[in-house]
Parts: C-alpha cells; structure tokens; sequence
C-alpha cells in the first residue's frame, strides 16, 4: 500500500471510529499535500461526523484532521468549516498541547548573540527519535518558542527536550489557548494581469515569471484555499488563498477592473 492509500485508509478508520464510539478523534499533523488528499477525499462530512482542520490556531502550516461527533458542533455558528482559532482552542485542548521552550538569558546562545532558529528546535525534535508527524508549526521569538505537538506527546517532549542549537533551554507545557502567536509581516500591493489564470496571479503574487510559476504548479507545490492546484489556467477566485511551498503564502484579496490596456487589476497580499 503507497503512502497515499495509508494515509486515506487511517483517515476512513478515524470517521468509522468517532461515528461507532460517538467520540471527538483526530489524525497526526498533516503537511500541505496531505491535507489536500483528505480534503478532496471526505469533503466536510461524512454521515453524522464533521471533519474539520485545525494546527492551534489560524493559517497554521500542519494541522490535525478532527472528526467531530454531532453533538460537539453547532451547526449554525460553526458548520463543517476550518475552525477559527478563538473557537476551538478550548475544544481541541484533548487534542493539541503547546511546549513552551525559552533560552535563559545567560545561555551560550545568547552569550554570542545568536537566536535559535526554526530549524534549530526542530532538529533538536527529530534527535528525540520522534516522528515529524507528532510535531505542529513551531512559532519562533526571540526569547524561545512554542511548539504545538500531539497531547500525548506533550510530556514526553518536555522532559526531554533540554537544548536546542548549541543552547540549552527551559520547557513548560502551556494550554493552547495561551500559545504566543507572532504577529504576521504582510505586504499589500497592486499589480495587473492579462488573466486571472492561476499561473498568472501566482506569477504576480510571488514576482516570479509564468514559466516558473507553471513549473512550481508542475511539481505539486501549489495549492489554492488548502487544495493542492494542477492546472496552470485555473481561474484564481476573489479572496483565493495561495501558498507555493517553501516561498510563502499570499491572497488574492481583490479584483478590480480592466485598465486601458486590457489588463485586469489586483489586489494582492502576502
């Protein structure tokens, strides 16, 4: 069985499980691609089960898929939809924990002036011998991070996890709803476009060439409001979220009209 087929077949055995057990149930942390494949695959629902995609907190990266049995969503606040993060902190509390690691000021780290990195906290994960899968978005700052992990693994990672990059660190596990969420640097900007083809918008959100955006498309590396896109001339919506892995994420947030030229103007942030 291919890693695909796995991957559907554990998701099928999470629905079958919360519809029998009428219990809240969710997979491990699911990368761009996956996510993807299991959207396209269970859509919102399946039977009496919502399915909904949640990594701690709005636009996360790596999210878990929850199936959620009726009686814990409200079909008129909520629906079947991505869960926002003022929400469903509390609700998905059994099912994510944050790590808390900080760096003690007079760390070697900060002795030569140097912040750990992203890359930094996460090879010291994978040098605990855990799996990629058990580990969320790691939300960097300058005095540590937050790392929002699998509630099982929670302990387990605190305990163990004591240094990161050369530095040796503190960890406390906190509630989700007390992650500490950097604030976003967004660009906004106008530009114009012969079409709304997505290789175009793509090309003008990411300023990179039509050739090189069809070729990202090509490699399977983008994906349009969580969807993973493969068609060069797919019509991007009004309000389209766009992530090319690896560069970033943008959105179509507005589309105005032809210019002179016959160009249609846009409205894009990123």
């Amino acid at each position: 069985m291919n890693e695909d087929k796995l991957l559907i077949a554990q998701a099928e055995d999470l629905i079958a499980r919360c519809s029998r057990q009428d219990i809240p149930v969710c997979s491990e942390f699911l990368d761009a691609r996956q996510q993807s494949l299991l959207r396209r695959a269970f859509g919102e629902k399946q039977g009496d089960v919502t399915i909904a995609y949640f990594g701690g907190y709005e636009d996360a990266d790596r999210v878990v898929m929850a199936c959620l049995p009726y009686y814990m969503v409200d079909s008129v606040s909520m629906g079947a939809k991505d869960l926002d993060a003022s929400e469903s902190s509390a609700m998905f509390e059994s099912f994510l924990s944050v790590i808390r690691a900080t760096v003690p000021k007079n760390s070697q780290a900060s002795a030569k002036g140097r912040a750990l990195t992203h890359g930094d906290y996460l090879g010291a994960l994978m040098g605990l011998g855990v799996r990629r899968s058990v580990i969320g978005d790691i939300l960097v700052r300058e005095e540590g991070a937050d790392i929002i992990v699998l509630e099982d693994m929670a302990e387990y990672l605190k305990q163990n996890l004591g240094k990161a990059g050369r530095a040796y660190i503190s960890t406390e596990i906190v509630p989700l709803p007390e992650l500490l969420i950097p604030e976003k640097e967004t660009t906004t900007f106008t530009d114009t476009v012969a079409s709304l083809r997505l290789d175009a918008v793509l090309a003008s959100a990411f300023r990179i060439s039509r050739s090189r955006a069809a070729e990202e498309i090509k490699k399977g590396l983008v994906f349009v409001d969580y969807l993973e896109a493969t068609k060069p001339d797919m019509t991007v919506d009004e309000g389209a979220r766009l992530v090319i892995r690896h560069m970033g994420k943008a959105r179509l947030a507005e589309v105005g009209r032809r210019t002179r030229k016959d160009r249609i103007s846009i409205v894009i942030e990123r």
